[in-house]
């Protein structure tokens, strides 16, 4: 056993504490992306200019997910936490900065790749936008404007690594918040200055990618981590990187094609009606509020954790962290997406209608909202799954489920997006989503044996309580036709969380009743 002073020892307490500092980071970083994208809607609606900034800037982040964050999440974390466990200081330090020098130098070859080739990228991810030439234009010069956010957040993704491996949470879970805080900025700045909204967005994106990075150096310092630029990159620890990394980029390139099918079905306005991608992009950040501050923080506390587990061949430990974890994302997860797919146009119009988002805006991201919550809790749980494989340092087994599910979406794309529009893009995302999950989770189970015990009685016990809670708040919302929308709606909130924890109280939950008696103790 090493005596390096990085090499940590989980407790259910610590974990806990993890996630929670995580899901607050994210809930703050969430309220940021809401006040974020209630001015964009408002001052770019679903028009052509909204969707050439959502396209623009979702193809960095197509790469930063393949490259950067995903890349950190599958194979950085469980080695680094590998060498934290078993390795002296100076080794550990030595192939830290290898890595930094490795990943630094890939992320500029793509980003100079990007630049050049933005106008193939563009037409191939929107094809749509070719008889638009003005949509066009702006997309390529949004994207070659944007692209170095790849550089910047692709390190700022290996610093949370890092600092996670390091049990150092603060700072990666608030980080995001400023680049919501800049492109925020950036909006005022263009309504003071009467510059174009546009690019003013596009300046902010970068500008919040420094900012992002710079902040982890604080945390990464004080830990005594020093960056030196290495004597050689031909490092035993960056090559077992690399082959970890390798089947994780399949999957993130299957992952993408997702993406990229979803986008070239929404962008086909003949078929699904105009502003596609935008009712996309804003649907699909309500569903993120949820995701993030529960699956996400969950799934990137859980990571270092169960990658200590895996090192140290203590599997008991291993399945019980994943049985609380995917317990618990049911519980959480489940009346949301009850809730969501109940009143999907009125939360929608509530948020965003104003300005140039209008009725037809509403109307459009609302369907997509209403399918996409169908499949909530496996977009959540399968978070939770893909973790407990990286940490196995198995990339390769959600590579092929992701590679399986892709074909699926991409048929039931086509299948649906002619009866259904923009809803029957998310519908065909939620069933591929379930599928996959159902997949993983048998595999592990089989792997590692009865990780499920007791799951299918429990969640139909969940799903009994969220339905009574559905039933109880849609009889309510009737009811009250008289009060105002908005206050309908905080009404109807609160009463669904308590008639939730009340039926799961009778029905002897006891995740739902520790929860509670957790709760009641913080108070």
């Amino acid at each position: 056993m090493s005596t390096n002073k990085y090499s940590h020892h989980d407790t259910n307490s610590g974990i806990a504490k993890s996630t929670s500092i995580l899901s607050l980071g994210t809930f703050g970083s969430r309220v940021l992306g809401f006040v974020r994208d209630v001015l964009l809607a408002k001052f770019l609606g679903t028009g052509f200019q909204a969707d050439a900034f959502f396209v623009a800037f979702r193809i960095p982040n197509l790469f930063r997910d393949t490259v950067g964050e995903g890349g950190i999440n599958s194979s950085v974390v469980p080695v680094v936490s590998e060498y934290a466990e078993k390795k002296e200081k100076k080794e550990l330090l030595e192939f830290l900065s290898v890595v930094f020098v490795l990943a630094a130098i890939v992320l500029s070859v793509i980003v100079i790749l990007g630049i050049v080739f933005a106008p193939i990228i563009v037409r191939a991810i929107a094809p749509g936008f070719v008889v638009d030439p003005e949509k066009l234009k702006l997309t390529i010069k949004l994207t070659r404007l944007m692209f170095p956010y790849l550089i910047f957040i692709g390190l700022t993704a290996y610093g949370a690594g890092i600092l996670y491996t390091l049990r150092s949470f603060v700072v990666p879970a608030f980080s995001p918040c400023l680049l919501n805080i800049s492109i925020i900025a950036s909006v005022f700045v263009a309504l003071k200055t009467k510059t174009d909204s546009v690019l003013c967005l596009a300046v902010g994106v970068l500008i919040g990618g420094i900012l992002q990075l710079g902040v982890q150096g604080i945390p990464i310092f004080k830990k005594g981590i020093r960056f030196k630029i290495p004597k050689t990159l031909n490092h035993s620890g960056a090559k077992k990187i690399g082959k970890l990394l390798l089947p994780r980029l399949f999957g993130s390139a299957v992952y993408q094609l997702t993406v990229f099918v979803d986008t070239f079905c929404a962008s086909l306005a003949m078929i699904v009606g105009a502003g596609g991608i935008s009712a996309i992009y804003y649907s699909n950040r309500i569903l993120q509020f949820p995701m993030g501050l529960f699956g996400i923080a969950l799934a990137s506390a859980l990571l270092p954790s169960m990658s200590g587990f895996a090192a140290r061949n203590d599997f008991e430990e291993f399945k019980r962290i994943l049985n609380f974890a995917l317990k618990n994302i049911l519980l959480v997860m489940l009346p949301i997406s009850i809730f969501l797919m109940l009143f999907s146009t009125s939360i929608i119009r509530l948020l965003f209608q104003r300005g140039e988002f209008g009725i037809y805006s509403t109307s459009i991201t609302s369907s997509a909202l209403l399918f996409y919550a169908i499949g909530l809790f496996c977009f959540a749980g399968i978070k939770i799954l893909v973790t407990s494989f990286y940490s196995l340092q198995d990339t390769a087994t959600p590579a092929k489920t992701a590679g399986l599910c892709l074909s699926i979406n991409a048929m039931l794309n086509f299948l649906l997006m002619g009866p259904l529009k923009v809803g029957g893009i998310a519908l065909a995302s939620s069933i591929a989503a379930t599928i996959n999950f159902s997949i993983l989770f048998f595999i592990l189970n089989k792997r590692l044996g009865r990780i499920g015990q007791g799951f299918l009685n429990y969640g139909l016990k969940v799903l009994l309580a969220a339905v009574i809670m559905g039933s109880v708040s849609l009889w309510l919302w009737n009811q009250a036709q008289g009060i105002p929308e908005v206050f309908r709606l905080v009404l109807i909130s609160v009463v669904s969380v308590i008639v939730f924890f009340q039926s799961c109280y009778f029905l002897k939950i006891q995740e739902a009743q520790r929860l509670v008696q957790w709760i009641s103790k913080r108070r």
